[in-house]
C-alpha cells in the first residue's frame, strides 16, 4: 500500500474510502435480496406461462379423449413439452413428472408443480364427463426457469459497481474542494507566518472554511494595523527626538572652535545619524505613501484619538522659552502673538498640542536658511483655534506631498508635519499649508474652539 504525497492525498484518500464503504453496505442491503427477487420473479413467471399452456388444452380433452386428436390438438414449437395423462392410465406425449405425483392431482383435482430431471412439471387436472379426470402436465426446463435472471443480476451488479465509483467520485470531488481551501489557508498563514503582511485569502470551500478564511483576513487586517501602528509610534518618538537633538544641535554650532566644541559637534552629528537611520527604519517598515491628505481626511477613524484639553498660550510660551534661545543663537528674529484676556482652550492635551507646536518649529530650523525669521500666531473665533507658524524662508513647493507620511523631497523624514496632520485629525481639526506674509510657508494647526 502507497500513501499519497500530493497535499490533501490522505484526505482525499479517506473519503474515497468511507464513501466506497458505505455506499458498498448501501448496495448490497438492497440489491442482494433484489437479485434474489429476480430468480423468484422470473421462476413465478414461467410457471405462470405452463399453467396458461395447460388450461389451453383442457377445451379439448372436454370435446374428445381420443389420443391422437389430443396429440394433434396439443401445442408445438414452444420450450415447454406438453403431454397429457388420460383416464384409464393412457398418455398422450413424453411426460416426466412421477406417476404418484399424477394420481395426486387427479384424486386432489388441484393444480401443482413437482420438481422433475432437467426442471419442473406443471399438473393440471382437468375434469371429464362420467366423474373422470385428466391429468395435462407441461414440463418446464431450467433453462426456461432461469431466462433473463444472469442478464439482470449482472446489470444490478454494474449498477452497484457505477454507484460505489460514482460516489467515490463525488466524495474525492467534495474533498478536493475541503482540500483546496484549507491549502490555501494553510500556505496563507505560512505566508503571514513569513512577514507578508498584505496576504489575503479568497473564501471557498464549505461554510466552515469560509468562515474561516474571513477570520483569517480579519486576523491579518488586524496584525498589520497593529504592526503599523507600533512602527508609526517608533518613527514618531524618534522625530520627537529631534526637538532636543535640534537644541544641541545648534548649541554646539555656537560653541565655536575648539576640542570641546569639536567633541560636542561629534557627537551630536552622530547622534542625529543615529536618529535619522532610526527614522528611515522605521519609515521603510511602513506602506509607502499613496493617498492625498483629502484622502487621508476620509479615514479619520483610523487616526488615534487625541483627548483632554490645555491653554494654548501657555503651551506656546514654554515652547517659544526654548525655541527663541535657539532663536536668539541663530539670529532669527521671532515673534508670538496671542489673544489678550486671558487662556485659549484648545480641544488637544498639553503634550500633543506641544509635540505638534515642536514639530512645525522644528521644521522651520531645518528647513530654512540661518537669519530667517518665524512668526507664531494663536487665533481664537468663535468655532476655532488656529496655531500658525510663518517663516521667512523659501516656502513649500508641494503642500501635498509634504503631508504624506515618509514622502520628502528635502532630504528630512518626512515624519513632522504628518505627526501634526494626526494631531489636527484626532481631534476634529485640519492642517493647513500656504504662503505667509514674509514670503515663506505658512503652516496652520486649525483645531475646533473648546468650550469657554
Amino acid at each position: 500500500m502507497t500513501t499519497s504525497t500530493r497535499p490533501g492525498g490522505a484526505l482525499r484518500g479517506s473519503l474515497a474510502r468511507i464513501s466506497a464503504a458505505v455506499t458498498a453496505l448501501v448496495a448490497v442491503a438492497f440489491l442482494v435480496p433484489l437479485t434474489l427477487l429476480v430468480g423468484d420473479v422470473v421462476r413465478d413467471r414461467a410457471l405462470a406461462d405452463a399453467f396458461r399452456t395447460a388450461a389451453a388444452v383442457g377445451p379439448v380433452l372436454a370435446v374428445t379423449t381420443d389420443p391422437r386428436q389430443v396429440a394433434a390438438a396439443l401445442p408445438a414449437g414452444g420450450p415447454d413439452r406438453v403431454s397429457v395423462h388420460l383416464p384409464g392410465g393412457g398418455v398422450v406425449g413424453t411426460p416426466a413428472a412421477p406417476a404418484t405425483a399424477v394420481a395426486g392431482a387427479a384424486d386432489g383435482g388441484t393444480a401443482s408443480a413437482v420438481d422433475v430431471a432437467g426442471g419442473r412439471a406443471v399438473l393440471q387436472p382437468v375434469a371429464l364427463p362420467g366423474g373422470r379426470t385428466a391429468v395435462v402436465e407441461v414440463d418446464v426446463p431450467s433453462a426456461v426457469l432461469a431466462r433473463g435472471v444472469l442478464r439482470a443480476r449482472l446489470a444490478l451488479a454494474a449498477l452497484a459497481i457505477a454507484l460505489v465509483a460514482g460516489s467515490v467520485w463525488l466524495a474525492d470531488r467534495l474533498g478536493a474542494r475541503v482540500v483546496r481551501a484549507a491549502g490555501a489557508l494553510r500556505a496563507g498563514s505560512a505566508r503571514l507566518g513569513a512577514g507578508e503582511l498584505d496576504v489575503r485569502l479568497t473564501p471557498q470551500g464549505p461554510a466552515e472554511l469560509r468562515e474561516a478564511a474571513r477570520a483569517f483576513n480579519v486576523m491579518a487586517d488586524r496584525v498589520g494595523d497593529l504592526l503599523a501602528a507600533e512602527r508609526e509610534r517608533a518613527a514618531d518618538l524618534s522625530h520627537r527626538l529631534r526637538t532636543p537633538l535640534a537644541g544641541l544641535v545648534l548649541t554646539g554650532r555656537s560653541l565655536g572652535p575648539g576640542p570641546v566644541g569639536d567633541q560636542v559637534r561629534a557627537l551630536t552629528a552622530r547622534l542625529q545619524e543615529e536618529v535619522d537611520d532610526i527614522i528611515r527604519q522605521a519609515r521603510g517598515s511602513l506602506p509607502a505613501p499613496t493617498a492625498s491628505p483629502e484622502d487621508d481626511a476620509d479615514h479619520d477613524e483610523d487616526d488615534v484619538r487625541v483627548r483632554g484639553r490645555c491653554d494654548a498660550v501657555a503651551v506656546l510660551r514654554e515652547r517659544l522659552d526654548f525655541w527663541g534661545a535657539l532663536a536668539e543663537d541663530q539670529q532669527r528674529p521671532w515673534r508670538l502673538e496671542v489673544p489678550g484676556g486671558g487662556p485659549v482652550e484648545a480641544p488637544v492635551d498639553a503634550g500633543s498640542l506641544a509635540t505638534a507646536v515642536d514639530a512645525l518649529l522644528g521644521n522651520v530650523f531645518l528647513h530654512t536658511p540661518e537669519g530667517a525669521g518665524f512668526r507664531v500666531d494663536l487665533i481664537r473665533t468663535r468655532r476655532a483655534v488656529e496655531v500658525a507658524v510663518s517663516d521667512g524662508g523659501p516656502g513649500i513647493a508641494d503642500p501635498d506631498q509634504a503631508v504624506r507620511r515618509g514622502a520628502s523631497s528635502a532630504g528630512s523624514s518626512g515624519l513632522g508635519l504628518d505627526i501634526v496632520s494626526r494631531v489636527a485629525r484626532g481631534c476634529g481639526g485640519r492642517l493647513t499649508i500656504g504662503r505667509g506674509t514674509a514670503g515663506g510657508a505658512r503652516v496652520a494647526l486649525v483645531l475646533p474652539a473648546g468650550e469657554s
